[in-house]
């Protein structure tokens, strides 16, 4: 342990001596500074800069490095360390929030002379480098102190993923929330309560009169209907793959991933151009069956359909490796004690699968909420929470204390939600993966079940196939809905390619298809990364405040993303973390907003296998590291394959967020597309679309290819149906 402290108290001296401190103009890793004279080194800037303030992490490196050269009580020696970088990351971080570009903003009758007011930009690798090696110092000593059982990996993941919440989710929505409590001149609770409990937002109209539902009545509504319609879809089609012998599970899996990757807006233009007034179906239905033209997708109804398009995968990638997990052989013992097949599935394998329904339906309600998108272009005169966020924002008059008033009334049905979940999967143990040998078979569905699953999943496959053939549709045509005439020019403007000199990429949309590319392969792995270590830890390790934890995963997911994309505006424009402008930050939203659905696939996935298998690891001398990377990771394919889909095809399809954080030079797939969108360049758009679907269905593809199914048993082998 000794060795593992002084390791990283190595790596946080190079960090100081030789990195640059601060970032520099060509953006938080540039190494310019290795060609110029200006100090820019931490120690530089001390010794030649006068930044005496610098040395605060310096100090408190050499007081752990001494405390652990001297003490020679475990105890006592461990406790001093933890002080001395808990001092170190404090004193760092209280000097980047106080000492800005403009210099001091606080205690400026104590921060004065030329250097200090002449301020500081923000933290650059240095500062980052210094920044991680005494947080692990800091856990490190923590777990010397017993805490976590001793472990320092778990102790050290605990830390990291804290401190990257609390700095990538905590800090900037802070800045925004705290907007709902301003008055002028100050900030007041009493003229907060009066605007949160408005009528406008919990107004029960439509229930107790004829008056309509105040928003947050609707969207809560509107969350649970979908949240409960996605997670039976999903199941629906789990059960199709895992429990029958139908024979086009290939193309239906294609149709159930699709809706995910759709581009913003498509989907609603889709429905619009079938079940709107003058439609295709609508046309068809009236010609044929002489039926009424109406509006009715304009509303509650058109928004519900939307959704359950647009999430129905989400459930599906969430469960269907929960319905794999379960145990033939606890299906076999229901059945040798004369339970027939619709008794054995809804007395033993439905309960088994309670996590996953319950993280399927919380992905679903809290997706329903945060969605602004199909609500904006199909909602009509039914308002929801997001789309007021998002005109209180970018309304003709802003109102940014109104949007926070609104996000608070979101993260509180998120929370009720949150806790309802919680109560009703309770502290049982759905473990059905123990290790030991299972060639049993899996019990077939039982006539009843079976019909239900074809009855709504096939339907809903054969809509998917509809929507999806129109938007290609759509993109070989002059002009969608009213010029069919067949044309290539829309591809050939958006991805063309000119070979009259040697050969280029001469179509307007390239440069944002490769940077969007780009950032998507980058931020994948790491959203799975930090979400299945958090589902890990939330599962399998017990510490204080778990449950707050494991709320803080789903905050940034439960906002909109047009919150999400304002709040980092304001967070991280300024020291001491200025990430404005460049691909970071568009890596870093990525992560931390579809963080959540690794998360709860994680903890669906790993509730499944039973705590013995972390035991024997243990027992035959591994590590908590090697036990995961040994005995977790290879169980958790489909959480894994779930997580790096959502994330990848969340990255290139996102657009309330991105909007607000994209640059000339780092400009977005979506950004692209709501351009053309608003200059009725409706063909480039959606040829755009559909090369994006291409290519995402590709990477699918692949990543299926490259993780593998997972094997839980010799043969996976279900009954035949009698």
């Amino acid at each position: 342990m000794k060795r593992t402290i002084f390791l990283w108290l190595f790596v946080g001296l190079v960090g100081f001596v030789l990195l640059p401190w601060h970032m520099t103009d060509r953006g938080f890793t540039s190494f310019d500074w290795m060609r110029d004279d200006a100090p820019s080194t931490g120690l530089m800037l001390v010794m030649q800069g006068g930044f005496w303030w610098l040395l605060a992490p310096l100090l408190a490196g050499l007081a752990a490095a001494a405390i652990q050269l001297k003490i020679q009580t475990p105890v006592q020696r461990s406790k001093l360390t933890l002080w001395a970088a808990a001092a170190g990351l404090f004193l760092t971080a209280l000097q980047g929030l106080v000492i800005v570009r403009a210099g001091p903003r606080l205690f400026e009758t104590f921060l004065t002379g030329e250097t200090v007011m002449g301020g500081q930009p923000g933290f650059g690798i240095g500062a980052g480098v210094v920044v991680i090696a005494l947080l692990f110092v800091l856990t490190n000593a923590l777990s010397q102190t017993g805490k976590g059982q001793g472990d320092a990996f778990v102790v050290s993941m605990i830390g990291l993923i804290i401190a990257l919440v609390a700095v990538f989710v905590f800090y900037p929505v802070s800045h925004i929330l705290v907007r709902a409590f301003e008055v002028q001149g100050g900030y007041s609770l009493t003229e907060f309560f009066p605007r949160f409990f408005d009528s406008d937002l919990w107004g029960l109209g439509c229930v107790i009169g004829s008056r309509s539902c105040g928003t947050a009545i609707n969207s809560l509504f509107l969350a649970t209907l979908t949240g409960a319609g996605t997670t039976l879809l999903g199941l629906s089609f789990a059960l199709i793959f895992t429990r029958t012998d139908f024979r086009a599970k290939k193309v239906l899996r294609v149709l159930t991933i699709i809706p995910i990757i759709t581009p913003p807006f498509v989907i609603g233009l889709a429905l619009i151009l079938l079940f709107g007034r003058n439609g295709t179906i609508t046309e068809l239905a009236a010609d044929l069956f002489g039926m009424e033209k109406t509006r009715w997708l304009y509303g509650f109804w058109g928004v519900y359909f939307a959704q359950l398009l647009s999430f129905t995968p989400i459930a599906f990638l969430v469960l269907i490796g929960v319905v794999q997990g379960v145990s033939p052989s606890m299906e076999e013992a229901s059945q040798t004690l004369d339970a027939d097949r619709w008794q054995t599935f809804r007395y033993v394998s439905l309960p088994l699968m309670r996590p996953g329904l319950a993280n399927a339906f919380l992905l679903g309600f809290i997706e329903s909420l945060a969605d602004f998108g199909n609500p904006l272009v199909l909602g009509g005169n039914f308002g929801v929470l997001s789309t007021e966020i998002y005109f209180a924002i970018v309304g003709s008059v802003a109102d940014p204390a109104k949007a926070a008033i609104l996000a608070i009334a979101l993260l509180t049905l998120t929370l009720s939600a949150f806790l309802i979940q919680r109560s009703w999967v309770g502290k049982k143990s759905y473990a059905t993966i123990t290790g030991k040998a299972d060639s049993g078979q899996n019990a077939a569905l039982s006539p009843l079940v079976r019909t239900a699953c074809y009855a709504t999943a096939l339907p809903w496959a054969a809509l998917t196939f509809v929507v999806y053939s129109m938007i290609v549709f759509g993109s070989f045509v002059k002009l969608w809905g009213y010029d069919h005439t067949f044309t290539f020019a829309h591809y050939v403007r958006a991805f063309g390619m000119d070979f009259s000199n040697g050969w280029r990429f001469s179509g307007v949309a390239w440069d944002s298809y490769f940077t969007t590319l780009t950032i998507s392969t980058i931020a994948a792995p790491l959203t799975a990364l930090v979400g299945l270590s958090t589902a890990y830890l939330l599962v399998r390790q017990k510490f204080v405040g778990k449950d707050a934890f494991e709320f803080s995963t789903m905050l940034s997911f439960a906002i909109p993303g047009t919150v999400i994309g304002v709040s980092y505006i304001m967070a991280f424009n300024f020291p001491p973390i200025e990430l404005t402008g460049t691909s970071i930050i568009l890596i870093i939203v990525f992560v931390f907003r579809n963080m959540p659905v690794g998360v709860r696939g994680g903890i669906a996935a790993m509730s499944q296998l039973d705590n013995s298998l972390d035991e024997a690891s243990i027992t035959l001398g591994a590590n908590s590291f090697t036990t995961v990377r040994r005995v977790i990771l290879p169980l958790m394919g489909p959480a894994i394959l779930a997580a790096l889909t959502y994330s990848f095809v969340r990255a290139i399809t996102s657009v309330s967020a991105v909007i607000f954080l994209v640059s000339a030079k780092h400009n977005m797939a979506t950004s692209f597309i709501v351009g053309r969108v608003e200059n009725g360049e409706f063909g480039i758009a959606i040829a755009y679309s559909a090369v994006l679907i291409i290519t995402m269905l590709a990477a699918i593809l692949l990543l299926q290819l490259l993780i593998g199914t997972r094997r839980l048993r010799r043969t996976d082998r279900v009954q035949q149906p009698a």
